[in-house]
C-alpha cells in the first residue's frame, strides 16, 4: 500500500471520529432515509462494461468463461482462440464506446420518467468505469478512455435528476480464480493493483463464513475505492451488490457507512445506500430486493431492482426483453406497497441501446407522464389492494407470469386524492373496488370517507359513471382499452 493510501485511510477515519455517525451500528440506527427517494419512486440501473464486447450469455462472461465446460468458455475458444492468448483483459482495446453520448442517454432516462440513475462503476469484472488513483485498469486511461461515471452524473445533475452509483467490487476477490485451474492468461505471481488479482477460489456463497475470507488488504482496497466514489463524484445513492453481507466485510461496511453519511452532511446532501441479504443492521440504509419484491405492504420504504431482460442485467443479441405493460404492472404494485423500481438497463459496447430497451422507456414515460400524479410523491394507502392474483415474495421471481387482471387493484395517496389502479382495463367495462364499499360503522368497514368524484386519467374518450354501494364502489366506463394499469383519481371531501 503507498504512503498515499495509507493517508487515506487515516483520513476515513477522522472523517468517522469527527462526524456524527461513529462505525458502529449502534450510530448508524441514527440515519433516516430522505424524503426525496421515498418520492422519486424510479430509478434507472446501467450495466455496462467491458462483458458488453463479447456480449454473450450475460455480464458474468468474465467469470464462466474461465470455467472449463460451461457455454461461455467453449463460446471462448470457439471465438477468440486459446485463454492463454486471448483472456478477458484483452477486450478492453475491443470496448471503444464509440458512440457513447451522456446527454442523449439521460434525456432518454428523463423521457422514461426516471428520478434517479444508478451506473455500474466497478462490476465484479474488476474494470472500473470512472478516474480513479487506485488503479489503472479503468475507462479513463483504457477503453472508451472517459470518465463514464463521472460524465454521467454531470449530466444527470444537469437534467434535474439525481447521480448515483453502484459498486459490485468485493465479488472480484473470487470472480477470476478459476482461470488458476488451467493454463489461461490468469497467473502467479499476482499483485495488488493487478486487474485479476486476487483470482482466490470461489466460495460457498451461501456460507457467510467461508474461507479463505477477503484479507485485510483486499478489504481495505476496496474501501479506498468505495470512497474514491464517494469523494469524487458525491453520489446520492450508494448501491452495493450482494456478497458484502459476508462477516469479514462488516467492518468495512460500517465504516463506509459512517463516511459516506458524516461526507454528506459536509455537502448538505440526503443520501442513500442499497443492500441486499441483510448486509446493513435494519434501520441503517434502505433494503433492496433483486428482481423481485414483497407480497405485501411494509412500514419501512425499500427498493426492488430488476432488469428489463429476463436473461442478463448486460446487453446481448438474445436478450429476452419484458413488455413495457409487465413492468408498469410490477411498478404499480410496488410503489402500492411502499417501494421504489430501480430498472436496469444494459447499452450495447458502442453505447447505444437496443431497440427494444429504448421502445420499452418511452412507453413507461409516456404512462408516467398521464399516470405520473399516481406515482411520485404518492404515500400508501390504509390497504395497498386488492384482487385474485397472489405475488410471489422474494428474490429472482420476475420471471414468474402474474397475469394480473382488472380486478387486481393497487391504490396510493397523493394530496387530497386517492387513486385506485386497476392493472389492467376491463373486457366489459366494469370496475370493482371491495374497499371503497359504504357499510355501516357496525360492520368494521375498511373505509368511512367521503367520495366526491371519480375520474379515470389518460382516456380522453371515455365514459364513466360510479355507484357506492355498501360492498363496493363500482365504476362503469367505455372506451378504455388497456394492457397498462388503468388509474382511477378519487376525489375525497
Amino acid at each position: 500500500m503507498t504512503e498515499k493510501e495509507i493517508q487515506r485511510l487515516k483520513e476515513i477515519d477522522q472523517v468517522i471520529a469527527e462526524g456524527k455517525y461513529q462505525d458502529t451500528w449502534e450510530s448508524l440506527q441514527q440515519y433516516e432515509q430522505p424524503r426525496w427517494f421515498r418520492d422519486a419512486k424510479f430509478g434507472i440501473f446501467i450495466h455496462w462494461g467491458v462483458y458488453s464486447v463479447p456480449a454473450f450469455a450475460n455480464e458474468w462472461y468474465s467469470r464462466n468463461m474461465y470455467i472449463q465446460g460451461t457455454r461461455e468458455f467453449e463460446h471462448h475458444v470457439k471465438t477468440y482462440g486459446p485463454h492463454k492468448e486471448f483472456g478477458y483483459k484483452d477486450f478492453i482495446p475491443m470496448f471503444r464506446a464509440e458512440k457513447f453520448d451522456p446527454e442523449q442517454w439521460i434525456e432518454l432516462f428523463r423521457k422514461a420518467g426516471a428520478r434517479y440513475v444508478v451506473p455500474v462503476a466497478e462490476h465484479h469484472d474488476g474494470f472500473q468505469m470512472y478516474r480513479s488513483e487506485i488503479s489503472h485498469w479503468n475507462a479513463f486511461e483504457m477503453g472508451p478512455k472517459r470518465d463514464v461515471l463521472g460524465e454521467l452524473s454531470e449530466e444527470a445533475k444537469k437534467h434535474g435528476l439525481y447521480n448515483c452509483a453502484s459498486s459490485h467490487r468485493i465479488e472480484h476477490w473470487f470472480f477470476m480464480g478459476h482461470g488458476k485451474e488451467f493454463d489461461s492468461d490468469i497467473k502467479e505471481p499476482m499483485q495488488r493493483g493487478d486487474f485479476y488479482w486476487p483470482a482466490m477460489p470461489e466460495p460457498d456463497h451461501q456460507d457467510l463464513f467461508s474461507t479463505p475470507a477477503p484479507t485485510q488488504e483486499y478489504l481495505e482496497d476496496w474501501m479506498l475505492r468505495t470512497c474514491e466514489i464517494i469523494d469524487r463524484y458525491q453520489p446520492k445513492i450508494l448501491y452495493f451488490d450482494w456478497w458484502i453481507q459476508h462477516e469479514s466485510a462488516r467492518p468495512y461496511l460500517r465504516k463506509i457507512a459512517a463516511y459516506y453519511y458524516n461526507r454528506a452532511m459536509e455537502w448538505g446532501e440526503e443520501v442513500v445506500i442499497c443492500y441486499k441479504h441483510d448486509a446493513f443492521m435494519f434501520g441503517t440504509a434502505v433494503v433492496d430486493i433483486e428482481r423481485g419484491q414483497f407480497a405485501d405492504v411494509k412500514p419501512f420504504h425499500w427498493q426492488t431492482d430488476e432488469a428489463i431482460a429476463t436473461n442478463s442485467w448486460c446487453y446481448t443479441p438474445t436478450n429476452e426483453y419484458r413488455p413495457a405493460a409487465e413492468i408498469l404492472q410490477d411498478f404499480v404494485d410496488i410503489v402500492s406497497k411502499n417501494g421504489n423500481l430501480l430498472l436496469n438497463v444494459g447499452p450495447k459496447a458502442d453505447g447505444t441501446f437496443s431497440d427494444e430497451e429504448t421502445k420499452v422507456l418511452e412507453e413507461i414515460g409516456e404512462w408516467l407522464k398521464v399516470n405520473g400524479e399516481a406515482i411520485y410523491g404518492s404515500k400508501v394507502w390504509r390497504k395497498y389492494g386488492e384482487g385474485p392474483t397472489k405475488i410471489v415474495e422474494g428474490q429472482f421471481a420476475d420471471s414468474i407470469k402474474k397475469n394480473f387482471t382488472s380486478e387486481d387493484v393497487r391504490y396510493t395517496m397523493n394530496g387530497g386524492c386517492l387513486y385506485a389502479m386497476a392493472m389492467r382495463s376491463a373486457e366489459d367495462g366494469i370496475y370493482h373496488f371491495p374497499a371503497l364499499g359504504d357499510r355501516d360503522a357496525s360492520h368494521a368497514p375498511e373505509f368511512h370517507g367521503v367520495l366526491r368524484k371519480v375520474e379515470v386519467l389518460g382516456f380522453e374518450n371515455s365514459t364513466l359513471e360510479w355507484e357506492r354501494k355498501e360492498e363496493e364502489l363500482i365504476i362503469r366506463t367505455t372506451g378504455i382499452e388497456s394492457d397498462r394499469p388503468v388509474v382511477f383519481r378519487i376525489s375525497l371531501e
